[in-house]
């Protein structure tokens, strides 16, 4: 019997669907679903001591602690709350910076700061987090024989090499690979976890937040130990709504970024942060040698992040959502409690290894700041050097200087301002073009412009005209392919030189996108079909 006309377009979503379900198992949810390698080991240590056996009372509160930490944080706090404060389908620390920005009316160096501490804190942990769990697993192969031992460190490192090797094939490759590993991983732990719990049934009174807080009150100091090893459960979350936003916001230096995928704008190669990652990761490998040693180091950087997120989220609440003070603070106010204590506790671990996730961090706010400041400097100079654009057109307008065929096209950041180049070709050369396109790339808040918004073309006197191009902070500036149909339609010029001169304060294209400018020009005089 023949199919439905339309059974497999309408097919087709449900594929997509169970596809990108698939793979996010791999890829955001696989952290979290590691957890339990070192967690509740590291929380049991924590509360008893290497020498002693945990009681049934310990078990309980600390199973509690998991649970509820699980439940408030990932479910509650990031899955039904956070989720929903995207900017425009894209998440992340940076992206509730944007919002918050956005509602206050500007960019408040408050706001901006609180962003870059977060992301400066995030990049902190993200080099623990691979170096934890290869270790952690790898060492299980000393339980099936104790020979390994001296394995594990080597062996270590060359997954670790492997797994960032693969790295610039794209998420979607990586996640087609390993999301059906972690399902059969978390299958395993379900039908393991069913077998104990059907053995002893009195674990499920873990459920009880009560046997949580009773541990913490019963147990003072050992009590904030445990629970700073507690946090390890939860320290994957940020994988669910994190992103690269510094990269492409100005808050660090230009790198090359890839995108490993036609369809998914968010999918991005960094090479330069790809590498710098896995030599801070052997490192960490090499030193510490053991997930025990590790995990002393893990969970600081991560709850700063979470608190930094819960601020900035109520902000969002508050001002760009349009919620009343107080339903945003009865909504986030438990939230950064939680995560507070959270931090408190972890920050018993500093001299014990957690100062390592902090100097990272510290570095990468450094060089955040440093960029920062650094290019406001330099943008505050060249105004002072630059002529105000409507003097220029006025001058231009009374007395026109000699000029050349073809077209030129000058790149500057202020759209008020005559480019620096122009003024140069005036002075030097006493000549323009018969047309002087004067280019604005803008980088937007959003993740990414619309099409039909993508270019807006003004003319500026007789001479002149002003091209602006919008690219979202998700992507990649391609100045060629975004104007040229275009210019192409309004403008009709041939393009026989293009002077791109990258001013401080925009992020200009990167040095592929200038190999395409320089494309167009190895065709002088190309007349239009």
């Amino acid at each position: 019997m023949p199919k439905p006309a339309g059974s497999e377009s309408e097919a087709a979503p449900t594929r997509n669907f169970l596809a990108l379900m698939l793979g996010s198992i791999g890829v955001v949810y696989g952290d979290i679903g590691t957890s339990p390698l070192y967690a509740f080991r590291e929380s049991a240590l924590a509360a008893t001591g290497h020498n002693a056996a945990a009681r049934e009372e310990a078990i309980l509160g600390i199973l509690s602690l998991i649970i509820w930490a699980l439940l408030l944080i990932v479910t509650v706090k990031y899955v039904v709350i956070l989720l929903r404060a995207d900017n425009n389908g894209e998440g992340g620390t940076l992206a509730l910076m944007a919002l918050a920005s956005r509602a206050l009316g500007g960019k408040s160096f408050t706001i901006i700061l609180l962003g870059m501490i977060s992301a400066a804190l995030f990049y902190g942990d993200a080099m623990i987090t691979p170096a934890l769990s290869v270790l952690s697993a790898v060492e299980g192969l000393e339980m099936i024989a104790p020979a390994f031992e001296r394995f594990v460190v080597p062996l270590s490192v060359l997954i670790l090499f492997a797994l960032f090797a693969v790295q610039s094939r794209g998420t979607a490759r990586i996640a087609a690979f390993f999301g059906p590993i972690t399902l059969v991983w978390f299958v395993v732990l379900a039908i393991g976890g069913t077998w104990h719990i059907a053995q002893n049934l009195t674990v499920l009174a873990a459920f009880n937040p009560l046997h949580g807080v009773s541990f913490l009150f019963s147990h003072g100091y050992i009590g904030l130990l445990t629970l700073g090893a507690v946090f390890l459960v939860v320290t994957g979350v940020e994988a669910l709504y994190a992103d690269l936003g510094p990269v492409q916001l100005g808050l660090l230096p230009r790198l090359d970024i890839r995108h490993t995928s036609e369809a998914q704008f968010g999918q991005i190669y960094i090479p330069r942060v790809n590498t710098l990652l896995l030599i801070g990761v052997v490192l960490l490998v090499v030193q510490f040698r053991s997930s025990g040693a590790l995990a002393s180091a893990y969970g600081i950087a991560v709850t700063g992040t979470m608190v930094v997120t819960a601020a900035l989220a109520f902000i969002v609440i508050w001002k760009y959502w349009k919620w009343p003070i107080w339903w945003a603070a009865a909504l986030m106010v438990p939230f950064l409690l939680i995560d507070l204590t959270f931090l408190g506790a972890n920050l018993l671990k500093v001299f014990s290894g957690g100062w390592v996730p902090l100097l990272i961090g510290a570095m990468v706010m450094v060089v955040m700041l440093t960029w920062r400041r650094g290019a406001r400097i330099l943008a505050t100079k060249t105004r002072r050097l630059e002529t105000p654009i409507d003097s220029l057109i006025q001058s231009l307008d009374r007395k026109q200087p000699y000029k050349v065929p073809g077209t030129a096209v000058f790149l500057t950041a202020d759209p008020s301002s005559a480019p620096t180049a122009l003024l140069h070709s005036l002075k030097h050369y006493k000549v323009l073009h018969e047309q002087n396109v004067v280019l604005t790339i803008i980088i937007e808040s959003t993740p990414r412009v619309a099409a039909a918004d993508r270019v807006t073309l003004e003319p500026l006197g007789k001479i002149l005209t002003r091209i602006l191009i919008r690219f979202g902070f998700m992507e990649t500036p391609n100045i060629p392919k975004a104007a040229r149909p275009q210019a192409r339609l309004e403008l009709r010029y041939h393009v026989d030189l293009v002077l791109l001169v990258a001013a401080s304060g925009t992020p200009g294209p990167k040095v592929g996108d200038v190999g395409l400018a320089r494309s167009a020009v190895h065709h002088p005089r190309q007349k239009r079909r």
